[in-house]
């Protein structure tokens, strides 16, 4: 059984740790694209705590608090999804598969979570979703910086 919400609806977006540091850092490279994109998207945004663990780490190595991070889902801006205790071996299964990209935990859930959200899209600064493949051998749709 899914701990996430299921009503996801159609052109869901699911982001990524890239898109929430690049969001609350006014000097990362990509912030303007970013903030852009966040104000065209409506919230939530779906996402996984180990989405919400790396942005709160790199937040902080930045030099700002990471509870700016947590802040964004008490505003509705991100919803988590809790998939973790009931998709790990699908996650497993992931992160083995790709050992030779390597393949973050965040980065298995969200894989794992664009397979359980119908008609997903993910929000990404990070290249290695060009070579993940859900479901096996899809594209994941992804809203990147061109």
């Amino acid at each position: 059984m899914r701990s996430f919400p299921t009503h996801a609806v159609a052109a869901s977006v699911i982001v990524d740790t890239g898109p929430i540091v690049a969001l609350l850092d006014a000097d990362d490279q990509q912030h303007a694209w970013v903030k852009a994109q966040f104000a065209r998207l409506r919230p939530p945004l779906l996402t996984c705590e180990a989405v919400l663990t790396e942005s709160c780490f790199l937040i902080a190595r930045g030099g700002a608090a990471g509870s700016a991070v947590i802040q964004l889902t008490e505003r509705g801006v991100l919803t988590v999804a809790q998939l973790f205790d009931a998709e790990a071996a699908s996650i497993a299964r992931l992160m083995r598969r790709y050992e030779n990209v390597p393949m973050s935990l965040a980065d298995a859930c969200l894989v794992r979570l664009i397979e359980l959200t119908s008609q997903a899209t993910l929000f990404t600064l990070d290249s290695d979703f060009e070579i993940y493949r859900q479901k096996g051998r899809r594209l994941i749709p992804v809203l990147a910086p061109r």
